[in-house]
């Protein structure tokens, strides 16, 4: 009885882990782990912002602020996916995101400052800051993300548009 029950058991472990291994290979799957990366901030999205402030024009404190505001957005990053379309190698995978909207607070810093030539640049930078910072309304964003099957059967996400990059900063 006791040998039954741990073959019964090696069986189901053996099941577990054969189901679970082929359903993180699908093209759902890839897209939700990324979106997760991004909630969890993965290390290889805080390098990524990383390298995103690092190219800006800012003050050690405004780059801080900045980094926070960021990672706010990925952490609240919401979605839901909507369709799947496999046809082959290929698929697209419909979803919907909900995300802070960045971009309505940035126009609106920019056209504070349109016509004007009496502010410095740092204190441009911290009104687009501050406006940022006091957004609470979301936007929602269709994004088709395309994943490909390559020669080993394996479903790989297709690097981002810049388009879809914007939509999940809440900058489209």
């Amino acid at each position: 009885m006791v040998i039954n029950m741990k073959k019964i058991l090696a069986v189901f472990v053996f099941l577990v882990l054969l189901v679970g291994c082929s359903l993180a290979n699908t093209p759902t799957s890839k897209v939700e782990e990324l979106l997760t990366k991004y909630q969890t901030l993965d290390k290889d999205i805080k390098t990524g912002i990383d390298e995103v402030i690092d190219e800006e024009v800012l003050t050690s404190k405004q780059k801080d602020r900045y980094r926070s505001l960021i990672e706010k957005q990925y952490k609240g990053l919401t979605y839901q996916v909507k369709n799947e379309r496999i046809d082959g190698d290929r698929a697209t995978i419909t979803t919907e995101i909900e995300v802070l909207d960045y971009k309505k607070a940035v126009n609106d810093a920019v056209s504070k400052y349109q016509n004007r030539t009496d502010y410095t640049v740092e204190e441009y930078n911290n009104s687009k800051l501050d406006a940022l910072e006091k957004i609470k309304d979301k936007v929602k964003y269709t994004i088709d993300f395309e994943v490909i099957k390559d020669k080993n059967g394996n479903w790989k996400l297709s690097s981002l548009s810049n388009e879809t990059i914007k939509k999940i900063q809440g900058m489209y």
